[in-house]
Parts: structure tokens; C-alpha cells; sequence
């Protein structure tokens, strides 16, 4: 699966030279020259990372970082700061308020693409074929590929477990209906097609207690799906 990345910068030759940079080596790549357009971006679906310039002409970084940071949309998105502040307190605050890297302008292409491959390493470890993934009384179980609700096994399609593994491999984190059909078959999905929805639906009856007011599989309107990391009180 192609990770999805978003450049905020209003310096079009560097979001045109990162921008392509970054696609040649596997990556796509957004790109929005405001926090005004950076935001609207985020609406409408969430990025694998975001790598976002401190002194933009409508706000800073630092302040957008705090705003992102308090959203539970993208309190976990993973954050690199490009910018041409050279002091030191700037990057500290950074850090601080929850970027995960700091790179200071001017860089090489080829630094920022070792950080942007350390930071979705990072954020998205990958399972191992046998591993089983535990959220309070639901497993998923990828060796065997079946999920089990307080130890009995869910009745699922084969094509359901493998929607609700990718939801579950990255619990927390808002994931698009195209974000979720490129992780399925490859190819992005067409915005009228609803199949996602039936499918979650039908997930939602096997494996939430409540389908009506699910607490595993969350709808986050305008956005797509979250696999909640709580479900239940023991977990």
C-alpha cells in the first residue's frame, strides 16, 4: 500500500522538488501552500504523515501543531517540522507540543526521505504472520485468520476479516474508504461506491456487542472508519 503523505508549505519550488522527490521514491504526496488548505485536507481524509512548515502566511506551525495535537482525529498523525528557524527553543517547543522530528531548512532530499521512512516505521510496526492482536475480549488472530469475541470464533467472510485487520493493525487512527480499499485490493475506490459501508456494517453485527452503538468500528463523519484502541472496560 502507497502511504499517503501531506506537504504544508507555501514555498512552491521546495513543495514541487519534495513533492516529486517523494513520488519517485514510492510515496504519494498532497500538497497545500496554508494551514487554511492543510486543514480542509485533513477534513476529508487523514494522511499516513504530515510534514508541515513552521511560518506560513496565515498562521505558525507551532500554534496548528497544538490544535492538531488536541484533535483525537490526529493527536497520533505522525508530524515532521520543515523549517528555517535555526534556534534551538523552536525546535524544543516543537517536540514538546508533539512533532515526532524536526528537520531544519535547507535539507537533502534524500535526509528528509530517511526520516519520512523512520517515521511511519515508527507509527505503523508491522504484525507478524502469527501474531494475534488483543483489544479487551475481540482477537484477531492473523496466522489463523479468524476473530474471536470473548473466545468464540466470529462468523466472518473472508473478505471481512481482511477489512477488519487492516482497521485493526492501526487502532486509533482515522482511515479513509479509499485509504481502506488500497490496503484491500490496490486500487482506490470510487467515491460513489458504498460497499466499504455494507461491509462494516456487517462486521458491526458480528462482533460489537450493540451494532446500533458500536464501540469497536467508529464512524468519524466526512472521514471514514477508526478502529478504537478502549472497547471494553477490561481492556
Amino acid at each position: 500500500m502507497m502511504s499517503r503523505l501531506l506537504l504544508i508549505d507555501d514555498d512552491t519550488r521546495l513543495t514541487d522538488m519534495v513533492g516529486g522527490y517523494l513520488r519517485q521514491n514510492g510515496y504519494e504526496v498532497e500538497t497545500a501552500p496554508t494551514l487554511a488548505a492543510g486543514r480542509e485536507q485533513l477534513k476529508h481524509a487523514t494522511p499516513d504523515a504530515l510534514l508541515l512548515d513552521l511560518m506560513l502566511p496565515d498562521g505558525d506551525g507551532l500554534d496548528f501543531t497544538r490544535e492538531l495535537r488536541g484533535d483525537a482525529r490526529t493527536r497520533r498523525l505522525p508530524l515532521l517540522m520543515l523549517t528555517a528557524r535555526g534556534e534551538p527553543m523552536d525546535r524544543i517547543v516543537g517536540l514538546e507540543l508533539g512533532a515526532d522530528d524536526y528537520l531544519p531548512k535547507p535539507f537533502e532530499p534524500r535526509e528528509l526521505l530517511a526520516r519520512v521512512k523512520a517515521l511511519l516505521r515508527r507509527a505503523a510496526p508491522e504484525a507478524g504472520p502469527d501474531e494475534v492482536l488483543r483489544f479487551g475480549r475481540l482477537e484477531v488472530d492473523l496466522g489463523a485468520r479468524q476473530a474471536r469475541l470473548a473466545g468464540q470464533p466470529c462468523d466472518l467472510t473472508g473478505h471481512q476479516f481482511e477489512l477488519l485487520t487492516v482497521l485493526a493493525r492501526s487502532p486509533g487512527r482515522v482511515l479513509s474508504r479509499d485509504q481502506i480499499m488500497d490496503a484491500l485490493k490496490g486500487h482506490p475506490l470510487e467515491a460513489f461506491d458504498r460497499s466499504i459501508d455494507v461491509h462494516i456494517s456487517r462486521i458491526r453485527a458480528v462482533i460489537e456487542d450493540d451494532p446500533k452503538n458500536p464501540r469497536r468500528v467508529l464512524t468519524v463523519r466526512g472521514a471514514g472508519y477508526v478502529f478504537a484502541k478502549k472497547q471494553d472496560a477490561e481492556a
